[in-house]
This record gives C-alpha cells, structure tokens and sequence, in this order.
C-alpha cells in the first residue's frame, strides 16, 4: 500500500494545485468565501490571497499569478504585492461555473468551465474550452468537452491535454504556434464514455472521472477520481497501472500534482464527496504527499 502523508488540514474543498518556485499553491473554494494558499514543503501556510471561489491558478511570464474565479466567471491577475484586477471576463463561453486553467510559457491562459449548472441538476450538456490571449481577450478553441478539467501541456509545448470527467477520457490537441487546436484525439481511455443524455445526478454510469490530474516524465497521468474514492496512474492509451484509495473513509482525490525539488513529491487534494453539499460543512479538506518513482513532465502546469 503506499503511504500517505497529511500535509494540511483545515480547508473546505482543496483543488487546482501547482507547484511554483519552491512552494506548493492551492485554492480553497469555500473559506472566508474563497482563498488561495501559499504552502511550504512542511505544511507551514506562507501566503493567504482571499479571492470568489477560485479554481485553475496559472502564472505569466512576468510572475504575475492568474487565478479562475468560477462563480465569478472571470480571470483575476494578481501581482506579487497582492494587487488585483480583472484579467479576463469568461462569461460569454463559461457555463455553470468557470473551472481549471493551464497558463502558457506565452502567458496565454486554457480555460474551461463545466458546462451546465451541475449544483441545481440540470441535464449533462457539452463544455467550451476558452483561451484567453495576454490582452485579456477570450476566444473559442473547442466544443462539446464533456465537463472539462485539468488542462496539461508536455514539452515541446505541441500539445494540450484535456481530462473531461464524465467522459472518462483525457483528450489530446495539437497546439500550433498561434494558438489555434486541431487533430483532437483521446489519449488514455480509462472507462467507457456514456452518452451525456444518459448522465444521471449520481453520475453512475462513469466508471471513473478525472478530475484534477498531472502528467510524469513517461506521459502517464496520475487522476484524482472526483466520482468514486481512489486516484490511479494511468497510461497513454488508458491503461490503470496503479491505484490507491482515498486516506480517508467517505472522502475522495480530487486532483493530484507533481512538485517538490525533484519533482518526484505527488500532492494530493482530498475532501468529502460535492454530492453530500460542498462547503457546508465543518472544514474537513486536507492535502496529502506521497512519493512517487517518476518525476514530473516538465511542462505547464
């Protein structure tokens, strides 16, 4: 079994980690209405950013840190000093709320949302994946993602990954030089894909759903589950290779990060299931390290 350590306790819903020179960052959807967090290696918090509900957390080339706020539908850019301004408007493309983020080495921002109001029930429907250029200005690169996710990209920088939860699927993009996304294709396959008309309110038919998920040195992708209670490294192509459980009883992963010096240090955001109502009850999120033998890709994010 391989071994969990608690790094943090306290929060109400952990998600969309990084890890940025030499700390870990997290956003924490639903304390004081929404913070980010800056973390050390030890667990010692060294930066409280308070910001609405904040998800996908980026940075751009001049250091300046961008950050989702999905009930918000907006970008936030957030300089070193704490200064912060609306980056982006997403309201025009995103859908029941904004999501997760990858910022590129050109500082464009991959932005998705879920794509229907998940909170109030309404039926499955497909997602817009966003870029949004360094002039703040949002365009369209794809459509019909099925709840859209963690956004990667590998070196060279040709390619963008995307994990679409109720599709059971991380989905691959070429990346051209200006921006544009073309030869869509599955990468990992990791359980059937049922069709959005047949999503019911408990999500039964997906066998496993990645949410927040991170990319090693062999492009194999370590998921957090957000819909059973488990995270799995998987290969291209699908293939579960290793699986391990939620460290604790009636929790679930939901996203996973490579960090640390060596990279090697899997971070881990652990919380009670969205579906018992997230953020109403007593703090209860905690994030969690393991290591791991393969270190990260070396790309974004």
């Amino acid at each position: 079994m391989r071994e969990l350590t608690k790094l943090l306790e306290g929060g109400s819903f952990f998600e969309g980690p990084r890890w940025h020179e030499g700390r870990w960052w997290v956003s924490d959807f639903y304390t004081d209405g929404g913070r980010i967090l800056a973390i050390d290696p030890e667990g010692a918090i060294e930066r409280e950013i308070p910001l609405e509900q904040p998800s996908g957390l980026g940075w751009l080339p001049d250091g300046d840190l961008l950050a989702v706020s999905m009930t918000g539908h907006k970008v936030w850019r957030i300089t070193p000093a704490g200064e912060k301004t609306v980056h982006a408007d997403l309201s025009e493309f995103s859908r029941g709320e904004a999501n997760d983020m990858c910022v590129d080495s050109q500082g464009r921002a991959w932005v998705d949302s879920f794509g229907y109001d998940l909170y109030a029930g309404e039926q499955a429907t497909g997602s817009t994946l966003m870029r949004v250029d360094p002039d703040g200005s949002v365009v369209a690169v794809a459509e019909d993602l099925h709840f859209p996710n963690s956004i990667m990209i590998p070196p060279p920088g040709d390619t963008l990954i995307v994990a679409e939860t109720i599709a059971a699927r991380l989905t691959a993009f070429t990346l051209a030089a200006d921006g544009s996304l073309s030869d869509r294709r599955v990468y990992a396959q990791i359980a059937p894909t049922p069709p959005l008309a047949e999503i019911d309110a408990e999500y039964t038919k997906v066998d496993y759903g990645p949410d927040g998920c991170t990319l090693d040195a062999d492009g194999y992708a370590w998921c957090g589950d957000s819909l059973h209670t488990r995270c799995a490294r998987v290969a291209p192509g699908g293939e579960i290779v290793e699986e391990f459980p939620a460290p604790e009883e009636d929790m679930a992963i939901y996203a996973a990060m490579l960090g640390g010096e060596d990279g090697r240090t899997l971070l881990l955001c652990v919380a009670p299931d969205w579906r018992l109502g997230m953020g109403n009850d007593e703090p209860r999120a905690s994030l969690y390290t393991t290591r791991v033998e393969v270190p990260h890709h070396g790309g974004l994010p």
